[in-house]
Protein backbone atom coordinates (compact mmCIF):
# COMPACT_ATOMS: atom_id res chain seq x y z
CA UNK A 1 0.00 0.00 0.00
CA UNK A 2 1.21 3.37 -0.94
CA UNK A 3 2.66 5.77 1.65
CA UNK A 4 0.09 8.62 2.23
CA UNK A 5 1.43 12.01 0.99
CA UNK A 6 2.45 14.39 3.53
CA UNK A 7 -0.02 17.25 3.54
CA UNK A 8 2.87 19.72 3.37
CA UNK A 9 6.12 19.38 1.67
CA UNK A 10 9.47 21.19 3.08
CA UNK A 11 11.34 23.52 0.66
CA UNK A 12 13.53 20.76 0.11
CA UNK A 13 11.35 18.41 -1.21
CA UNK A 14 9.87 21.24 -2.96
CA UNK A 15 13.02 21.67 -4.73
CA UNK A 16 13.50 18.27 -5.55
CA UNK A 17 9.95 17.25 -7.25
CA UNK A 18 10.48 16.63 -11.34
CA UNK A 19 7.11 17.28 -12.16
CA UNK A 20 7.45 21.45 -10.87
CA UNK A 21 10.20 21.82 -13.83
CA UNK A 22 9.28 23.79 -16.60
CA UNK A 23 10.08 27.23 -18.18
CA UNK A 24 7.86 28.98 -15.98
CA UNK A 25 11.43 31.03 -15.10
CA UNK A 26 11.19 32.30 -18.47
CA UNK A 27 8.39 34.54 -17.50
CA UNK A 28 9.83 37.34 -14.95
CA UNK A 29 10.02 40.60 -15.91
CA UNK A 30 13.64 41.80 -17.08
CA UNK A 31 13.82 44.95 -15.02
CA UNK A 32 13.68 42.58 -12.14
CA UNK A 33 17.02 41.54 -10.23
CA UNK A 34 17.90 38.35 -10.74
CA UNK A 35 17.67 37.57 -6.93
CA UNK A 36 13.60 38.65 -7.32
CA UNK A 37 13.41 36.97 -10.49
CA UNK A 38 14.92 33.69 -8.84
CA UNK A 39 12.22 34.18 -5.68
CA UNK A 40 9.25 34.35 -8.18
CA UNK A 41 10.32 30.89 -9.59
CA UNK A 42 10.56 29.66 -5.85
CA UNK A 43 7.33 31.29 -4.88
CA UNK A 44 5.54 29.71 -7.90
CA UNK A 45 7.21 26.36 -7.32
CA UNK A 46 5.96 26.49 -2.98
CA UNK A 47 2.12 28.01 -4.33
CA UNK A 48 1.94 24.79 -6.39
CA UNK A 49 2.74 22.55 -4.31
CA UNK A 50 1.43 23.54 -0.92
CA UNK A 51 -0.74 26.31 -1.79
CA UNK A 52 -0.57 30.33 -1.58
CA UNK A 53 -1.85 29.92 2.68
CA UNK A 54 0.28 26.84 2.92
CA UNK A 55 3.62 28.22 2.11
CA UNK A 56 5.17 30.65 4.63
CA UNK A 57 7.46 33.90 4.06
CA UNK A 58 10.31 31.68 5.25
CA UNK A 59 9.94 29.25 2.23
CA UNK A 60 10.01 31.26 -0.30
CA UNK A 61 13.34 32.88 -0.28
CA UNK A 62 14.56 29.69 2.05
CA UNK A 63 14.34 28.02 -1.21
CA UNK A 64 17.33 29.83 -2.04
CA UNK A 65 19.36 30.04 0.98
CA UNK A 66 18.14 33.34 1.87
CA UNK A 67 16.83 34.35 4.99
CA UNK A 68 13.10 34.91 5.86
CA UNK A 69 13.77 39.18 5.31
CA UNK A 70 15.29 38.73 2.11
CA UNK A 71 11.55 38.54 0.98
CA UNK A 72 11.06 41.90 1.91
CA UNK A 73 13.87 43.35 0.32
CA UNK A 74 12.07 42.76 -2.84
CA UNK A 75 8.59 42.54 -2.53
CA UNK A 76 6.30 44.22 0.17
CA UNK A 77 4.48 40.70 1.26
CA UNK A 78 3.65 37.62 0.30
CA UNK A 79 0.51 38.63 -1.53
CA UNK A 80 2.26 40.77 -3.64
CA UNK A 81 4.69 38.06 -4.46
CA UNK A 82 1.66 36.10 -5.79
CA UNK A 83 0.23 38.68 -7.82
CA UNK A 84 3.25 39.20 -9.50
CA UNK A 85 2.99 35.77 -10.72
CA UNK A 86 -0.86 35.88 -11.85
CA UNK A 87 -0.57 38.67 -13.36
CA UNK A 88 2.47 38.03 -15.43
CA UNK A 89 0.91 34.55 -16.18
CA UNK A 90 -2.13 36.45 -17.46
CA UNK A 91 -0.15 38.99 -19.52
CA UNK A 92 2.38 36.76 -20.80
CA UNK A 93 -0.47 34.39 -22.60
CA UNK A 94 -2.42 37.46 -23.42
CA UNK A 95 0.78 38.35 -25.45
CA UNK A 96 1.24 34.99 -26.95
CA UNK A 97 -2.62 34.64 -28.45
CA UNK A 98 -2.77 38.24 -29.73
CA UNK A 99 -0.42 38.75 -32.46
CA UNK A 100 -1.43 40.91 -35.75
CA UNK A 101 -1.18 37.51 -38.17
CA UNK A 102 -4.16 36.06 -36.70
CA UNK A 103 -6.59 38.15 -37.89
CA UNK A 104 -5.65 37.86 -41.48
CA UNK A 105 -6.51 34.24 -41.74
CA UNK A 106 -9.43 32.48 -42.23
CA UNK A 107 -12.07 31.54 -39.06
CA UNK A 108 -11.39 27.46 -38.66
CA UNK A 109 -7.71 28.64 -38.98
CA UNK A 110 -7.64 31.34 -36.65
CA UNK A 111 -9.43 29.57 -34.02
CA UNK A 112 -7.10 26.35 -34.59
CA UNK A 113 -4.03 28.67 -33.97
CA UNK A 114 -5.47 30.35 -31.09
CA UNK A 115 -6.19 26.80 -29.16
CA UNK A 116 -2.79 25.38 -30.14
CA UNK A 117 -1.05 28.20 -29.19
CA UNK A 118 -3.42 29.47 -25.72
CA UNK A 119 -2.59 25.01 -24.61
CA UNK A 120 0.54 25.33 -25.71
CA UNK A 121 2.05 28.26 -23.31
CA UNK A 122 0.15 26.39 -20.76
CA UNK A 123 2.02 23.31 -21.25
CA UNK A 124 5.19 25.07 -21.53
CA UNK A 125 4.27 27.16 -18.17
CA UNK A 126 2.05 24.85 -16.22
CA UNK A 127 3.32 25.24 -12.32
CA UNK A 128 3.20 28.93 -12.82
CA UNK A 129 0.04 28.42 -15.03
CA UNK A 130 -0.96 26.51 -11.87
CA UNK A 131 -0.75 28.99 -9.78
CA UNK A 132 -2.19 31.69 -12.15
CA UNK A 133 -5.26 30.18 -12.57
CA UNK A 134 -6.25 28.70 -9.46
CA UNK A 135 -4.26 30.57 -6.79
CA UNK A 136 -6.71 33.53 -6.03
CA UNK A 137 -7.71 33.80 -2.71
CA UNK A 138 -4.54 35.51 -1.39
CA UNK A 139 -5.05 38.51 -3.50
CA UNK A 140 -7.20 41.73 -2.66
CA UNK A 141 -9.67 43.03 -4.01
CA UNK A 142 -8.30 45.81 -6.06
CA UNK A 143 -5.09 43.48 -7.51
CA UNK A 144 -7.81 40.78 -8.27
CA UNK A 145 -10.15 43.07 -10.11
CA UNK A 146 -6.72 43.63 -12.69
CA UNK A 147 -6.68 39.72 -13.03
CA UNK A 148 -10.18 39.65 -13.72
CA UNK A 149 -9.76 42.25 -16.45
CA UNK A 150 -6.90 40.47 -18.23
CA UNK A 151 -9.22 37.20 -18.19
CA UNK A 152 -12.44 38.90 -19.79
CA UNK A 153 -9.66 40.20 -22.58
CA UNK A 154 -8.62 36.75 -22.88
CA UNK A 155 -11.87 35.20 -23.29
CA UNK A 156 -13.07 37.72 -25.73
CA UNK A 157 -10.93 36.88 -27.90
CA UNK A 158 -12.28 33.08 -27.95
CA UNK A 159 -15.53 34.47 -27.92
CA UNK A 160 -15.14 37.23 -30.92
CA UNK A 161 -13.01 34.01 -32.65
CA UNK A 162 -15.79 31.44 -32.84
CA UNK A 163 -18.47 34.72 -33.30
CA UNK A 164 -16.61 35.31 -36.43
CA UNK A 165 -16.97 32.03 -38.25
CA UNK A 166 -20.24 31.53 -36.68
CA UNK A 167 -21.20 35.03 -38.83
CA UNK A 168 -19.09 34.05 -41.69
CA UNK A 169 -21.15 30.25 -41.96
CA UNK A 170 -17.12 28.31 -41.29
CA UNK A 171 -19.03 27.19 -37.69
CA UNK A 172 -21.98 25.82 -37.21
CA UNK A 173 -24.60 27.79 -35.16
CA UNK A 174 -23.37 26.94 -31.52
CA UNK A 175 -23.61 29.03 -28.54
CA UNK A 176 -20.35 31.18 -29.07
CA UNK A 177 -19.93 31.92 -24.94
CA UNK A 178 -20.86 28.05 -23.37
CA UNK A 179 -18.14 26.56 -26.49
CA UNK A 180 -15.64 29.54 -26.02
CA UNK A 181 -15.58 28.86 -22.07
CA UNK A 182 -14.86 24.96 -22.88
CA UNK A 183 -12.09 25.81 -25.51
CA UNK A 184 -10.45 27.71 -23.09
CA UNK A 185 -11.03 24.89 -20.47
CA UNK A 186 -9.13 22.55 -22.54
CA UNK A 187 -6.42 24.71 -22.32
CA UNK A 188 -6.37 26.01 -18.54
CA UNK A 189 -7.09 22.04 -16.97
CA UNK A 190 -4.09 20.54 -18.61
CA UNK A 191 -2.06 22.36 -15.81
CA UNK A 192 -3.55 20.16 -12.94
CA UNK A 193 -1.64 17.54 -14.36
CA UNK A 194 0.73 18.46 -17.18
CA UNK A 195 4.56 17.42 -16.79
CA UNK A 196 7.18 18.32 -19.65
CA UNK A 197 8.62 14.94 -18.96
CA UNK A 198 5.64 13.66 -19.79
CA UNK A 199 4.78 10.97 -22.85
CA UNK A 200 3.09 14.10 -24.70
CA UNK A 201 4.98 17.37 -25.79
CA UNK A 202 3.58 20.78 -25.60
CA UNK A 203 3.09 20.58 -29.84
CA UNK A 204 1.34 16.90 -29.43
CA UNK A 205 -0.86 18.45 -26.52
CA UNK A 206 -1.66 22.08 -28.77
CA UNK A 207 -2.44 20.02 -31.93
CA UNK A 208 -4.94 17.75 -30.26
CA UNK A 209 -6.55 20.29 -28.61
CA UNK A 210 -6.48 22.34 -31.76
CA UNK A 211 -8.33 19.37 -33.10
CA UNK A 212 -11.20 18.85 -30.45
CA UNK A 213 -12.02 22.78 -30.59
CA UNK A 214 -12.64 22.56 -34.63
CA UNK A 215 -15.06 19.37 -33.54
CA UNK A 216 -16.97 21.63 -30.88
CA UNK A 217 -17.95 24.07 -33.86
CA UNK A 218 -18.16 22.36 -37.25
Amino acid sequence: MAKPRQARLTVIEVGQQPDLDDESPQLWREDLPEVARNMLTSAVRCFATNGFHGTTTRDIPGMLGLSPAALYVYFPSKASVLFEIIRTGHERVLEHITTPDLDQLDAATRLRTLVARYTEWHARHHVAARVSQYDFTGLNVEDYDVIVELRQQTSMIFRSAVQAGVDDGSFENVDVQRVARAILSLGIDLVRWYRLDGSDSPEQVAAFNADLALKMVT
